[in-house]
């Protein structure tokens, strides 16, 4: 499922087009859709970084890159990533195969995200929300 197909779309706040694909900002998390065949750096991810640095600062927030299509990621970047985004605080990955369920555990080794992979664009969007759920009821 797109994300502008899911139930969700109606609580968009922006939506971005970078080089490297589509940034779909939410109050506290975004939805990532990259390019076919794109492969990710933490050189290229520059402008997406730029874009969610911009709307989130240093408050904590969710990512769910929604894998529709096939990309990669340079592993070697992990740690510059993880370095970064200090406040993310849920990182869901929608894979739509079996071989793209496996590149996601192989990279589980690599981030050091709280991380989640799901079937379904809404069941990952409704275990990121969750973490925020949480936090606001012990505030």
């Amino acid at each position: 499922m797109l994300l502008i197909e899911s139930k969700h779309y109606d609580k968009l706040i922006h939506q971005e087009t970078v080089a490297i694909g589509d940034l779909y900002f939410f109050k506290n998390y975004l939805v990532a859709e990259f390019n076919e065949g794109i492969n990710i750096t933490y050189e290229n991810f520059d402008d997406a970084k730029t874009a969610i640095q911009k709307y989130y600062g240093n408050t904590s927030f969710g990512f769910i890159a929604n894998r529709k299509k096939s990309y990669s990621i340079l592993i070697t970047d992990a740690p510059f990533f993880n370095e970064t985004f200090k406040n993310l605080k849920a990182y869901a990955t929608v894979t739509y195969s079996s071989f793209a369920s496996k590149v996601f555990e192989m990279e589980n080794h690599f981030f050091k995200f709280n991380r989640q992979n799901f079937n379904e664009l809404d069941d990952a969007i409704q275990w990121v929300e969750s973490h925020f759920k949480d936090a606001s009821a012990l505030v």
